[in-house]
This record gives C-alpha cells, structure tokens and sequence, in this order.
C-alpha cells in the first residue's frame, strides 16, 4: 500500500486519536462491503488501523481505495474528506406515500433512523455488515409498515412503543442454526408505530441453508 503522506509529512507523526482509527475502520468496511477488498485483506487492515499509533500509520491503510472512503484524519488541513452521508451515524430511510428498500451488501451505521408515513420501508440486513455489534434502528411507521430483515444468529431487542398499531417479530426463532453467544450481533429498535406496523422477519427454517451460503 502507498504510503498517503508525503514521508516528510507533519501528519505522519501526529499521534491517532481512538475516533481516528474508528473511522478508518468503518471506511475499510465500507470497502468491503463493495468487493473492494477480500476477507483476507479487510481482516489484515482493520487489526493495523486498531494498532496504529499515529496518522502515518493509519493513510496508507485507505491511500489504494476511492477518495469518498478515506476518513479525515488530522483536522481541516487534511486532504481526505470524510464518509459520505449515506454510511454517517444518523443516516436515514424515508418513505411518504411511496416505498423504499435497504438490502443486499450495505454497510449498516451505529444509527439508522426509518420512517414510514402512508408507505412502506424494507431494511434487509441478512447480507449486511454491521459496524460495531450493536446498532440502533429507529422505526417510526404512521399510517404505514417497517419490515426489518435479519439472519439468525442476530439479537433483536424491541424497545419501541406502539399507539394503535404493532410491533411483533423481534426475538422470535433468533437462532436458528447459529447458536446466540453473549458476542452476537444485537439490533435494538426504538420508535413509535403509530397507527402502523413494525416487523422483524427471520429466515424461515427451511431456507436457513441459503444464508449460511450452503
């Protein structure tokens, strides 16, 4: 991997920050999740950007990738601009009298925020790839329905309410296959359905061999 500074570089010295090396991390998964890197080397990559000391050490781990995956890494003056929106904390799915779907490999934020108003949102994580093991999932149907999509194995914790709608579906046939181990992933919705629905949907068993890639 070339090397993004220049060797004489102030920025190769600077010490890395835990947010710098978070950030780099989530790019390469990013990249992963494209096919812009194989297992191998976004498993080799992830470990050197959680043992990286300073910046130096951190650029050139993306200086082979696109410029929208690089992370800003030392202030103002840096050349790499930040994530893009769509893979930001906070990013959103919106559906008013019409209908939207999240799926196939896509990188899921620490927060997603959902909304359905008189239309209908489908976030499918069965091919997704997580960035931390817990995520947030912020679900809020009026008058519409939000279906989540999860493989076994995964954890869904339903902290939500509902008003003259439901909520149904998380935690239930969870495993599967996949045993559940206090590491496994957890999705943990909030939000209101109100006058609307809100689903989680696992594989049903006799599919269960599909998405375990058999």
């Amino acid at each position: 991997m070339p090397a993004a500074f220049p060797a004489n570089d102030p920025h190769n010295t600077m010490r890395a920050s835990d947010a710098d090396r978070d950030h780099v991390a989530e790019a390469l998964r990013e990249a992963y999740a494209e096919g812009r890197l194989d297992v191998e080397e976004h498993n080799e990559r992830i470990d050197l950007a959680y043992k990286a000391k300073t910046l130096g050490e951190l650029s050139p781990l993306l200086s082979d990738l696109p410029q929208r995956h690089a992370a800003t890494l030392a202030g103002p003056t840096s050349p790499i601009p930040p994530m893009p929106a769509d893979y930001a904390p906070g990013s959103k799915i919106t559906a008013v009298f019409a209908e939207q779907k999240r799926g196939g490999r896509w990188v899921v934020p620490s927060t997603t925020t959902a909304a359905a108003v008189f239309g209908s949102v489908t976030i499918d994580l069965r091919e997704a790839v997580l960035t931390q093991r817990e995520v947030v999932i912020i679900a809020n149907a009026v008058f519409g329905s939000i279906e989540i999509k999860v493989p076994h194995g995964v954890v869904v914790r339903d902290e939500g309410t509902a008003v003259f709608g439901s909520r149904s579906g998380s935690d239930r046939n969870a495993a599967g296959d996949v045993p559940i181990t206090p590491d496994s992933p957890v999705v943990v919705l909030r939000g209101m359905a109100l006058f609307g629905e809100v689903s989680v949907r696992y594989p049903k068993p006799k599919k269960l061999g599909k998405f375990l890639g058999r």
